[in-house]
């Protein structure tokens, strides 16, 4: 079994004030950890992988799919997103917003990693 704490990881900046960090992995999946300032956005853009996500504090506003939907999501919520499906997400909120997501396949190597 491995155990990897988000203490000893050094988070990476992906955009400005987004902070994502990637914990324990697998053959089939892993887990990233991320913090979202306020009115920090993540890019709209894909990936192959399957991602499962989870809110653990603060209010998301992703953008799905190619018609742009918008969802909120709060503390609490769970979301999916299918591989290859556009997204990107926008904190208009006051808090910060923290949650962690589950990528399969793994998402070993992600550009923000660079």
């Amino acid at each position: 079994m491995d155990r990897i704490s988000i203490d000893d990881v050094e988070p990476s900046e992906a955009a400005d004030d987004v902070y994502l960090a990637l914990l324990a992995g697998g053959d089939e999946m892993n887990v990233q950890h991320f913090r979202i300032e306020p009115g920090a956005s993540v890019p709209v853009h894909d990936h192959p992988h399957e991602q499962v996500g989870y809110i653990v504090a603060g209010e998301l506003t992703f953008v799905a799919g190619d018609d742009g939907e918008e969802i909120v999501v709060g503390p609490g919520d769970s979301y999916s997103l299918a591989g290859g499906e556009p997204h990107g997400a926008e904190n208009r909120g006051d808090e910060t917003v923290i949650g962690i997501d589950v990528f399969s396949p793994p998402r070993d190597n992600p550009p923000w990693m660079d």
